[in-house]
């Protein structure tokens, strides 16, 4: 990239060591944008990089996993005619730990007048949206849902908002008050296994759940997950996992003759599809995430942002770090 300038990136020194960077600020090349970052996401999928697993490299990129990224067009590439300096956006981009990133223009979503000022990290409010359309949730339906973070939470106002009744289920108490808050009938504490099934099976008559939509990303919450969902239900696989291999209950499944989603998308597409419809949402007013960022970090605290998001202390659900 040529260099106009200079930026401050964040780079991942080591296992749990950031460092902050004076490098090359970039220029966007043919059908990209340059975003001047008013802030970005923390995203738990950083966590395992972040414990430096063996596949890992350092020192990373500056600016890289970052990907959650928001700000104002600075500058337009060759062939951009949708986009103009000045434009306030929301960018799936994946070096946005930095002042500066680049992005495609199919990769960005304009933000309305309505949002000015407001933080809209995109990438995890337009994974939510995409995770509801594949759910297939409708009014009249009980919906599980295991792990209420920041995406169990906005899964939870948009299930209630289509007429589900929501259980939450979450292992802690503060998780559980924001469930309430977000619209759950139902909350159940996650600790016990066999306590929440029979809990569960309490509160469904014993049938169960149609949706069942587990948001943990870990092997004890995809096991309690598939116990809980009724004959010929959903079970949606919205956490993510990356930290080995799963084993499944398969007889279970067949059993049940359950259909499992993995409802993680990779098309930049619908990628971005989520996010326009995650900007009508909150610029309607339809949904509120305002709440769910609860701690915010310059952004030469990254290493607190991160070490926040894996020890989840009291009152945390969702760090944003500001250039």
């Amino acid at each position: 990239m040529i260099a106009t300038g200079r930026m401050r990136a964040a780079v991942l020194a080591a296992p749990g060591q950031i460092r902050m960077d004076l490098v090359e600020r970039p220029e966007p090349g043919p059908g990209q944008v340059r975003v001047k970052l008013e802030g970005c996401g923390v995203c738990a999928s950083n966590l395992t990089p972040w414990a430096g697993p063996d596949w890992m490299s350092f020192p990373t990129e500056p600016g890289a996993l970052g990907h959650e990224g928001w700000g104002v067009i600075d500058a337009v590439g060759e062939g951009v005619t949708n986009y103009a300096v000045g434009d306030r956006v929301a960018a799936l981009s994946y070096k946005s730990y930095a002042e500066y990133d680049v992005a495609d223009v199919g990769a960005i979503v304009r933000l309305p007048e309505s949002l000015a000022g407001k933080p809209f990290p995109g990438e995890p409010l337009g994974c939510a949206m995409n995770i509801f359309r594949r759910s297939d949730i409708a009014a009249g339906q009980t919906v599980a849902i295991v792990g209420v973070g920041f995406l169990g939470a906005i899964l939870t106002r948009l299930a209630t908002d289509a007429g589900a009744r929501v259980i939450a289920i979450s292992r802690r108490p503060f998780s559980l008050d924001v469930a309430r808050r977000m619209g759950a009938a139902e909350t159940v504490p996650m600790d016990d296994h066999y306590r929440i099934i029979e809990d569960v099976k309490r509160l469904t008559d014993g049938v169960f759940c149609d949706r069942v939509i587990e948001a943990v990303g870990k092997q004890w919450p995809l096991d309690l997950s598939a116990e809980l969902v009724r004959e010929r239900g959903k079970l949606i696989i919205a956490g993510y996992h990356q930290d080995g291999p799963r084993q499944v209950n398969m007889q279970l499944w067949n059993w049940r003759g359950i259909d499992v989603i993995n409802a993680h998308e990779r098309d930049p597409e619908v990628y971005a599809q989520g996010i326009r419809e995650a900007v009508e949402a909150v610029a309607s007013g339809r949904l509120d995430p305002s709440s769910l960022y609860t701690h915010t970090y310059p952004l030469d605290r990254l290493d607190e942002a991160l070490n926040a998001t894996r020890d989840r202390p009291d009152g945390f659900l969702k760090a944003l770090v500001t250039p």
